[in-house]
Order: C-alpha cells, then structure tokens, then sequence
C-alpha cells in the first residue's frame, strides 16, 4: 500500500457468501444501489471458473467515478495456496479503493471457513472489521440431498450471523418452517434469519459485529487446487479471438469463453441460445450489434440486464452434467462467423 497515504483501518467487512444460483450477484447488486453517495465501497468477488464474469457485470453497472471499486479472484476457491491469491487481490483493492465499506463474495464452493480465517489473520487485524456474515439460502433445496449432504451448504449456514431466505415469492407451503428447522439445527443459536426476494437486501442488515463463527485459531485447511497455471482470466488471447477454460471440484464443474471485442454477437441468435442453456449457474456478458448485456442464470430463470461496456464478451457455465453441444452453438452466435 501507499506509505504516503495514512493507514487503513478498521474497514468495515461484511461476507456474503451462499450455495450456487442462491442469488449472491443479485444481492450484491442492490446493496450497491444502497451505497451514500459520498461513501467509497469496494467489492471482492470469487468465482469457481477460471473466465470470471461477476466482475464485468458489477462494473457494467457501477463504476470507479461512483465509489465502486471491484476485483475478482476466479479459478476456485480463493483462499487456497495459504490465502494468496485472496490476499494479493485484497490488498490491491483496498489500496486503490481506500474504501468506507468491504463487501466478499465467495465462491458458492468455496470454502467460507477459510476465507474467514484470511480476514481475522493477524495480517488484517486491525485492516479490517469484520461485520455480519449473511448466507443466502433458497429454502426450496433443503429438500435436495446434493444440498444438505454438502459439506460446503452446510458450512455456509453454520458461519452465519445473518441467514437470508432468499426468493421467498418462489417458496411452497411448509419451505419457511423447513428453512427455520435447519438454522435450529446447523447454526449458532443466535443466528437470525430473514425472508427476502431478487436479492434484495436492506442495506441496515450489514451493520453490527460477526461473532466469527466456525473459528479455529489453530486450525488449517489442506485441500488442493491448481494454483501453478495461469488463469485463463488473464492469458493473452489467441489469434482465433477467443478461448476455451474448464475447472472441476466438489462435484461440479465450470466451462467458460472469453472472445475478444472485435467478436461481435447477434442478439437474436444469441438470446435463443442462451434460453436452451441447462445449467446450475450460467453467467455472462456479450458485445452485441444493438448494445452490451449481462446475462444472470439460475435454475429459476434466465435475467438480463443492459450495461453500460464491456472490455470483452465472457460466459462461464456451472453444471453437474457433461454439455458437448456448447462451444459450437456459441460459435454460431457471433457476427460473419
């Protein structure tokens, strides 16, 4: 950081973390629009492919000159490698930010123990304070085994201060009680929990202290990702004009494209494409001939949204099943192709 600048100090922090497709971007999104005016906040988005696309989306929609600042840590969980790559990341935002408000958003694999234990390390201790972890949880999937016998769901509900029952106008009768019954059982007993929709988040919910749950001063994690290669994020791009990532873990797996700005995609192609995608997770952002869109997937339905630029148009899938038909039905979208 600047050893000009006065230090940086007690930034409040809040995670914001939550399984697949729960909602976390939206969320995100309208905590921004929340943002004072005159306030600097700063965003620190994981992703569990390697394209990352979160970052294009927020700054399609907010930007430096209105006090947002963004960085992403794609490629699996960020806290890996003993926290480098999330604490590189880190660093850099805050310098260049200096902000008046933190916001994390981990992977929906990631590991949320982990990165709690980066943020409380000595290194951050008196960078940072930590306020309420919200989890997201669409109670629909307590149902869902692949949900409930996932050691990363659960760690998520259990690091909780605040748990949010996100797209409550899509629950059934008894999901609410279901959703009630869980946090009793999986989280502190002094875990909150409160029903919302879209995402939407009243800002006033941030603020109060984390009680840091799942803590373990002497505890380690030892799981392994690839961290000697490259992200495909920040590799040149071929003379082809685009190119092609894919990552796997916890039982999903990720496939993404980057294409250059000068592949320019037909929005009617592309806009039937996208509908036929099957997906846990679909992400995107397109330079097309009538504008640039970002394009938010879930199991739910298929958001779209007009933004302001984009540097270079990106998708990144998130699936449980093999899909071989992508890559060329992609393809066929871009302009003279």
């Amino acid at each position: 950081m600047n050893s000009n600048a006065s230090p940086i100090l007690a930034v409040p922090t809040n995670i914001i973390t939550g399984f697949l497709g729960v909602g976390k971007t939206s969320a995100i999104l309208h905590l921004l629009k929340s943002k004072p005016a005159d306030e600097r906040w700063a965003v620190l988005v994981n992703e569990f492919g390697e394209i990352g696309v979160d970052g294009s989306l927020f700054e399609g929609t907010h930007s430096k000159q209105q006090g947002v600042f963004i960085r992403e840590v794609p490629g699996g969980c960020m806290c890996c490698a003993a926290g480098l790559p999330m604490q590189i990341a880190l660093s850099q935002l805050l310098s260049e930010a200096r902000p008046d408000r933190l916001l994390i958003e981990p992977t929906g694999l990631g590991h949320p123990k982990e990165v709690l234990e980066v943020l409380t390390s000595e290194y951050y201790q008196e960078v940072l304070a930590l306020q309420k972890t919200l989890t997201l949880v669409d109670a629909r999937t307590l149902s869902d085994e692949r949900y409930t016998n996932h050691a990363t769901f659960n760690q998520q509900i259990a690091m909780a201060d605040l748990i949010v029952g996100n797209k409550v106008d899509l629950y059934r009768e008894g999901d609410t009680a279901r959703l009630a019954n869980y946090v009793k059982e999986h989280a502190a007993p002094q875990t909150e929990i409160v029903l919302t929709q879209n995402g939407d988040i009243p800002f006033s919910l941030l603020s109060g202290p984390s009680a840091n749950h799942l803590l373990n001063p002497h505890g380690h994690h030892h799981h392994h990702h690839k961290q000697d290669k490259p992200l495909a994020s920040e590799l040149p791009l071929p003379e082809s004009g685009f190119l092609k990532a894919e990552n796997q873990d916890e039982g999903y797996s990720s496939i993404g494209w980057r294409f250059a700005a000068s592949k320019v995609f037909n929005y009617q192609k592309l806009s039937t494409f996208l509908s036929t995608i099957r997906a846990v997770r679909m992400k995107a952002v397109f330079i097309t001939d009538t504008g640039v869109f970002g394009y938010n997937l879930t199991l739910d339905a298929i958001e779209e949204m007009e933004l302001d630029d984009a540097l270079e148009s990106r998708i990144e899938v998130i699936t449980d099943r093999q899909q071989d038909d992508l890559e060329p039905n992609l393809l066929a979208c871009v302009l003279g192709e």
